[in-house]
């Protein structure tokens, strides 16, 4: 893509968004266009299509969604289906009526079969039962892919799918209970700490294993994607199995890491699990076969990238308190 082109990054406020912003100002895309949720209410859909007919986008990063970790999908199953399934049908259809050729939507390895073989292949969408705990949202991401297929199949459009594992990195949301678990351990260990506490209580088991990406290699591979020639990308998908695993092949139990967030957080207390809270999927683990053979891979092991989280989370601490 020309870099004077109208980028709209739908999300930009949010973990994954932002981030993609961060990428493409670095790489010299100067026309990104953005708005607040206060500017734009993506879940009205004739805001939002008089958003694209007034503003002649040329691509969409389409990383705008509510999410939350086990309690918050729990406690708020409705919000999480109806407002993602309204964010994304407003504005992918939006965006075929404005003719926008090109669009990327950010799913999530929740789309998976709870039991799905390990690693997670493309090929598993649909298979099986879904994790229960997030239901309503994996149907809405799931959802999301299959109208991303469904515009490129009935009227020619490029809009592609990538599917994250567990992200983390700067501007997550690190609330004490609606946060995922990278967050949601290191503001646990980080008040632990200034509270002087000698234990610290880890919810379920520790034995599912889980994979962590963080974010910055997220919005490299998305841009990576987007920027792909059709011709390739078509040659590594299928029309009606087109979405990308975006992961780094490994991953590692809860337990460990607890563990290594306490250590870089400073935690020198002891570490308690409570086998009565709920571990979620035994184990889920991208294959990213299909990325790796379009010629990425990730850069930033996840020592590294829980350092730099917990120091964006100490320089921006003032937003966690009360």
């Amino acid at each position: 893509m020309d870099q004077n082109s109208r980028i709209y990054v739908a999300g930009h406020r949010g973990m994954v968004g932002s981030a993609i912003v961060r990428q493409l100002e670095a790489s010299g895309y100067s026309n990104i266009v953005t708005r607040t949720r206060d500017e734009l209410d993506l879940t009205n859909q004739q805001a939002v299509f008089d958003f694209f007919k007034a503003e002649n986008i040329d691509q969409v990063y389409l990383a705008a969604a509510r999410v939350g970790g086990i309690v918050a999908n729990n406690t708020y199953p409705a919000d999480f289906i109806y407002e993602n399934l309204m964010i994304q049908c407003n504005i992918i259809h939006a965006a075929h009526l404005a003719n926008i050729q090109k669009l990327l939507f950010l799913g999530s390895s929740c789309i998976y079969p709870k039991l799905a073989p390990q690693p997670m292949t493309e090929a598993a969408l649909l298979t099986g039962e879904l994790e229960p705990t997030n239901e309503p949202y994996a149907v809405a991401k799931i959802a999301g892919i299959k109208l991303c297929e469904s515009y490129n199949r009935q009227f020619g459009r490029d809009y592609r799918s990538v599917m994250p594992t567990n992200l983390y990195g700067p501007n997550d949301n690190f609330h004490p209970e609606n946060s995922h678990v990278i967050p949601a351990l290191i503001r646990r260990f980080h008040e632990a700490k200034l509270n002087g506490d000698k234990e610290v209580v880890a919810w379920g088991s520790g034995k599912p294993m889980r994979e962590f990406l963080y974010v910055d290699d997220m919005a490299n591979a998305s841009i990576h994607v987007m920027n792909l020639a059709k011709d390739n990308y078509e040659a590594h998908t299928q029309p009606m199995l087109s979405h990308i695993n975006v992961g780094t092949g490994t991953d590692c139990t809860i337990r460990e890491l607890v563990e290594t967030v306490a250590k870089v957080v400073g935690f020198k207390g002891s570490i308690k699990f409570d086998v009565t809270k709920p571990d979620g999927a035994p184990r889920k683990l991208m294959n990213v076969d299909r990325l790796q053979s379009l010629n990425w891979v990730y850069s930033i092991e996840l020592y590294d990238g829980l350092e730099a989280t917990y120091q964006w989370f100490n320089e921006n601490i003032d937003m966690f308190r009360g």
